[in-house]
């Protein structure tokens, strides 16, 4: 059976996220403009610096949970690596929809929500629609508009103002 569009470009997030360096989760991530894809990336440190498979994870050394210590990882997320791609080879990413999926070090599907920094790049990047596979292998959209009011009403509590 044929694939749908969009279980055709998560399939290839999902191959993309094999070549991620990452020992805890690997991430892939595909930006698609005009039926068209126009940039890729998997989560990992930036280009020619050390990276995990070669001498650990420090997350793992210091027992820190999945979706924390970001300033403590060196890796660059697929969303992100996906953006600065695409601006290395002179792509315009605006307007497009971004897949991504993730897998475990079990090799199971796992949810592949964005960050709060990597909304707010995928935002900034001009991406429309966010497209995920979830763990139990649906399909989830997002539309990245509504991200822009969280982000102002999550910032607007934190500074005491609601």
């Amino acid at each position: 059976m044929r694939p749908s569009r969009d279980e055709y470009y998560l399939e290839i997030a999902k191959a993309i996220s094999q070549r991620s360096p990452c020992i805890r989760r690997k991430y892939g991530a595909v930006i698609v403009k005009n039926d068209t894809i126009v940039s890729t990336g998997y989560n990992g440190p930036a280009r020619k610096v050390i990276n995990c498979f070669e001498v650990g994870c420090i997350k793992d050394l210091k027992n820190l949970p999945h979706g924390t210590a970001y300033e403590d990882c060196p890796a660059v997320h697929a969303e992100e690596n996906a953006v600065i791609n695409a601006a290395r080879n002179g792509s315009s990413v605006f307007g497009g929809t971004l897949y991504i999926a993730g897998i475990d070090k079990e090799g199971k599907l796992v949810e592949a929500l964005p960050c709060d920094r990597c909304k707010r790049v995928l935002i900034n990047a001009g991406i429309e629609k966010v497209v995920i596979r979830k763990e139990d292998g649906g399909i989830k959209y997002i539309n990245t508009q509504e991200w822009i009011s969280e982000d102002t009403k999550t910032y607007l509590e934190k500074i005491g103002k609601r």
